[in-house]
């Protein structure tokens, strides 16, 4: 038994929580889930935005499934997600973006990999108002923290058997701090002389991606770039409510939804559970249970390539409980 902390969140986040739990339950894997909450919600009630116990709960199980929080609007809240990024040091977030069977998207045949650095650039929040009104943000690149999200990507391809990896920058304009980044790039692919090395300035992958995105295996950049890729791919393969996320350390994990809480659905029965539930895919690999990741996987393929039981941002009229439903259903006789 494994235990695995669950943060559902806010919005849609504990009805497509509640899913991806009967789901996982349903593909016979062993886990033992850990209840706790955080966000917007918890805050109206108790006035923290992360109660210890949430902190508690990773801390012992060093691996948790989080739903889409919401961080109140205004001064003095910083994002929960890139804070609890920043605290445990997920240096690596993790997002594959797939083309799913039955689904009208532009493409058909996209599988690449954004592995995008979690805890520097122009994310680490450090800004200042200077005497005549500037706003200066800082954005800081350091060598350790690039080589690691690099390294992490070619061993990723390599394991994979991924045939490049690509490399975004700005490093034309930005040539300390992209420059630093490229040049590790280049030092790091020396010792993967099997992986093709692509060097795309971080405008040209944009124009790349929405034209031939398959030609793209693997891609690392900074978190910023990485922020915005990620939603651009998931774009190109019917949007956030599909793709999954992690965020993974030396020894602890966080494995989440990237789309929002939708509140404008919440408590409705409306909302997609497959990017939480796919998440829960990818954390079940990182517990080595390939097994029950991978029927899971077969069972969603099918419900959509049958196209009876899709949510309305897939084109369906079906509600969340429908679609968990037949996602079980198909896990029965796929196992």
């Amino acid at each position: 038994m494994t235990n695995v902390t669950l943060i559902p969140g806010d919005g849609i986040g504990p009805e497509v929580a509640d899913a991806v739990m009967k789901i996982i339950d349903a593909s016979g894997a062993n886990i033992k889930w850990d209840v706790v909450n955080a966000g917007a919600d918890v805050y109206e009630k108790t006035g923290t935005l992360v109660p210890d116990e949430v902190y508690q709960s990773i801390e012992t199980n060093k691996i948790a499934l989080k739903g889409p929080i919401t961080t109140p609007i205004g001064s003095g809240f910083r994002s929960i997600n890139v804070m609890l990024r920043k605290k445990y040091d997920l240096y690596s977030n993790i997002r594959p973006v797939q083309t799913l069977p039955g689904l009208n998207t532009p493409f058909s045949n996209i599988d690449l990999v954004i592995f995008r650095e979690n805890t520097e650039g122009l994310y680490i929040g450090i800004e200042n108002e200077e005497d005549d009104g500037t706003m200066v943000a800082k954005k800081v690149i350091t060598p350790n923290g690039s080589e690691r999200i690099i390294r992490k990507a070619f061993e990723y391809a390599k394991s994979m058997n991924r045939k490049s990896v690509a490399v975004v920058h700005k490093a034309n304009i930005l040539k300390l701090a992209d420059g630093l980044f490229l040049e590790t790039g280049r030092s790091v692919a020396k010792d993967y002389p099997e992986i093709e090395l692509k060097e795309v300035i971080v405008d040209n992958m944009c124009m790349q991606l929405v034209m031939n995105p398959s030609q793209y295996d693997v891609i690392v950049t900074m978190n910023l770039y990485g922020d915005i890729l990620s939603d651009l791919c998931a774009g190109l393969v019917g949007g956030l409510g599909l793709v999954p996320g992690a965020n993974i350390g030396t020894d602890l994990a966080i494995f989440e939804a990237v789309h929002g809480s939708a509140p404008d659905i919440a408590g409705q029965n409306k909302a997609n559970p497959i990017a939480l539930l796919r998440s829960g895919c990818m954390m079940l690999d990182y517990l080595n249970m390939n097994n029950e990741a991978d029927s899971i996987r077969t069972a969603i393929e099918a419900v959509l390539s049958q196209g009876t039981s899709l949510t309305a941002d897939m084109g369906g009229q079906a509600s969340t409980q429908e679609l968990t439903t037949a996602i079980i259903g198909k896990l029965k006789r796929t196992n």
